[in-house]
């Protein structure tokens, strides 16, 4: 490995951030002790969508004497963060935690949990909280004090590509923008004769977004039009979802995003996830192992994560294949199965699947009773426990079959059977984090990507094809 390697590597070896969630945890199991409207809602929330509403905190506001003890929990101050009345920041750099703002001194002021739906609006509605945000619809930063009780004060708050505190008016025809905006995306082609001219379209549409909201708005407004599109497509993320509409969360639990793409056109993926500014993180190299391999990016100020896999070759793990395009595959894996039938995540086929924060066990034992069956858990650790919905089977166009048998990719008694089946598409996928642990785990994605290939789902009683 080159010396720029190997402190990549070093840079993404998450670690667990254990002493700071157990002091987060303490703080809001404070709250609830304190605050009625807090309490009912985590019980609400664990009860009807199976989540912790530890995951939905955004940030807490307490006494400046805990400056000490979160600097020992290692939380940092971010330097960068706009607060109303220059209050301090902290954050936990490497985990997936909440942050904190302390108070200036004022010795009566309420601590605070600040709570963070998808949408403000929505909460409130499902609420019945009176009264109108701070900020105004589809600014920057928007901000309800939903419950006051035992000097505790609990806020809903809706972000829109901001990372501060400070609510903002909108510019000039900055509404009307982020209005065109979400029609854009929304509206965006998705099926083309050749993949090419969908990545050329979309980049023509992305020109324009950002000339309209800039770049950071555009990523977020992108994410929610694909969470859109894939629910639209997934039974159990539509029955999920509708169970988090009802206290008013939306999707705001998301952990990450995952898209399959074609090793053609792997490398156009990433580069336009640059252009949002997504950032790349670790790279699987699972090749030799598995036949996959899988770029991570993160976008800084909106908190988008994409997990985004590809067909990968035993004698390709040390190609950078983000940026390399890969030749046609001498055959199929999992993920250039998937793309084949179904077509690329980014254009026709939608993400291959939405991973979303819960409470793990609550959840699939709710999903269960809402008729929507769990696959094994395919990593089941303490810090990090993960498990597919059962997949949704979506119908195969001839064409992308024919293509594929023409090449000899799959056997003509595959076809018949994909013609007439069908073949997986896309999941849910159940997570639940401890410790702040960022991560992923390698070995456990191969069993599951292994798990999930169309060709073993389709012949249970018969050899899978090489």
């Amino acid at each position: 490995m080159t010396e720029s390697s190997t402190t990549d590597a070093r840079r993404f070896d998450w670690p667990l951030a254990t002493d700071a969630e157990i002091l987060l945890r303490r703080h809001i199991a404070v709250v609830l002790e304190q605050n009625a409207f807090a309490r009912r809602l985590a019980q609400r929330m664990r009860d009807e969508s199976g989540t912790d509403i530890f995951e939905w905190v955004d940030h807490l506001v307490l006494a400046p004497t805990e400056a000490t003890v979160l600097a020992k929990a290692a939380f940092v101050q971010d330097l960068e963060a706009e607060t109303p009345n220059g209050e301090a920041v902290f954050e936990h750099p490497r985990a997936t935690l909440p942050r904190i703002l302390l108070r200036n001194g004022e010795k009566h002021s309420p601590a605070v949990l600040a709570l963070r739906p998808e949408f403000a609006a929505d909460f409130m509605s499902r609420h019945n909280v009176a009264g109108e945000p701070e900020g105004e619809p589809c600014s920057r930063y928007r901000r309800m004090v939903v419950a006051e009780e035992n000097g505790v004060r609990i806020e809903a708050i809706e972000r829109r590509a901001y990372r501060g505190f400070v609510p903002a008016p909108l510019k000039s025809g900055e509404l009307k923008a982020i209005v065109k905006v979400r029609e854009l995306w929304q509206t965006r082609p998705r099926l083309f004769d050749g993949d090419a001219e969908g990545f050329q379209t979309a980049n023509r549409i992305l020109e324009r977004v950002m000339e309209l909201v800039g770049r950071d708005l555009a990523c977020q407004l992108f994410f929610e039009s694909e969470r859109a599109y894939w629910e639209s497509r997934n039974r159990a993320a539509q029955i999920q979802k509708r169970r988090q509409d009802q206290l008013g969360l939306g999707w705001g639990n998301h952990d990450h995003h995952t898209f399959r793409g074609s090793r053609e056109h792997f490398a156009d993926l990433i580069e336009f996830l640059q252009k949002l500014g997504l950032e790349k993180r670790e790279r699987y190299y699972a090749g030799a192992e598995a036949g996959w391999g899988a770029q991570i990016s993160e976008q800084p100020t909106t908190g988008i994560v994409v997990f985004a896999d590809v067909d990968l070759m035993p004698d390709e793990t040390q190609i950078d294949f983000s940026v390399t395009r890969l030749p046609p595959a001498r055959c199929l894996g999992t993920v250039g199965l998937w793309v084949g039938l179904h077509g690329e995540s980014f254009l026709e086929a939608g993400m291959h699947h939405l991973e979303a924060r819960f409470d793990f066990e609550a959840l699939r034992e709710q999903l269960q009773g809402c008729g929507v069956n769990t696959m094994p858990p395919f990593s089941n650790f303490e810090f990090l426990r993960q498990a597919f919905t059962e997949g949704e089977r979506w119908p195969v166009r001839r064409q992308r079959a024919e293509r594929l048998v023409s090449a000899g990719l799959i056997t003509r008694e595959q076809f018949e059977q994909f013609m007439k089946d069908g073949a997986l598409g896309s999941h849910l996928e159940n997570l639940q984090r401890h410790g702040g642990y960022k991560g992923f785990n390698q070995k456990s994605v191969s069993v599951i990507i292994s798990a999930t290939d169309p060709r073993k789902n389709h012949f249970p009683h018969a050899p899978v094809a090489a």
